[in-house]
């Protein structure tokens, strides 16, 4: 017995041992990719990001902005890429082959991997794209097609799109609540709260 107990210690240390010096490999092999989207997501609201629109030049691939700027679609950008996926060098990849098959509102003639993932417009494109494509109707009847993990996309009475990340925390109605970036990153009820134009769920392969 005591031999048997000592085993299991010493098992024990060395799993985690090797989840330590290994966490995101230990999260791939325990989790799936929405697990880690939504992992991603809500490591940002202790990270007290402020709203920064601003352009910056950033590196590529697996470029950022620092912990405390970014905008709402970097939520999302940093929810992903905790899940393994770049997505400024997926989108970038992709607008470089079909360029035309994205909006064209800035002027650019051309991709810039500085800001094109982080517009919700290009977004919304590469989601539609390579992505699932789901329902954008919330009633309690199809509450659970709104599942952790997913993007939702919103038109503000601004004009203004925005996008948030689900959370797997939900209101007492079932409603999921939402993680995104407005003023600074928050974890809050705002899924009904804007005209929903977009609802998608990245990889499609994730569950």
């Amino acid at each position: 017995m005591w031999h048997s107990g000592r085993l299991l210690l010493t098992c024990l240390t060395v799993v985690c041992a090797i989840s330590a010096e290994h966490p995101t490999l230990a999260s791939r092999e325990l989790k799936t990719a929405a697990d880690r989207i939504v992992a991603g997501a809500k490591a940002q609201l202790s990270w007290g990001t402020k709203y920064d629109s601003a352009y910056y030049v950033i590196p590529y691939p697996n470029g950022d902005l620092p912990k405390d700027k970014g905008v709402c679609t970097d939520v999302v950008v940093r929810a992903l890429r905790h899940a393994g996926y770049d997505l400024q060098q997926l989108i970038h990849e992709d607008m470089r082959k079909n360029f035309d098959k994205y909006p064209q509102n800035w002027g650019n003639k051309g991709p810039d991997r500085n800001i094109d993932h982080r517009r919700t417009p290009n977004q919304m494109t590469f989601f539609q794209r390579q992505g699932i494509s789901l329902t954008t109707k919330v009633s309690r009847e199809n509450l659970g097609e709104w599942k952790p993990g997913d993007f939702v996309f919103w038109k503000l009475p601004n004009g203004m799109n925005h996008v948030g990340v689900l959370s797997d925390k939900r209101n007492h109605k079932g409603m999921p609540l939402i993680i995104h970036n407005l003023s600074t990153t928050r974890e809050e009820e705002v899924l009904e709260a804007w005209k929903i134009i977009g609802h998608y769920r990245y990889p499609k392969e994730q569950r």
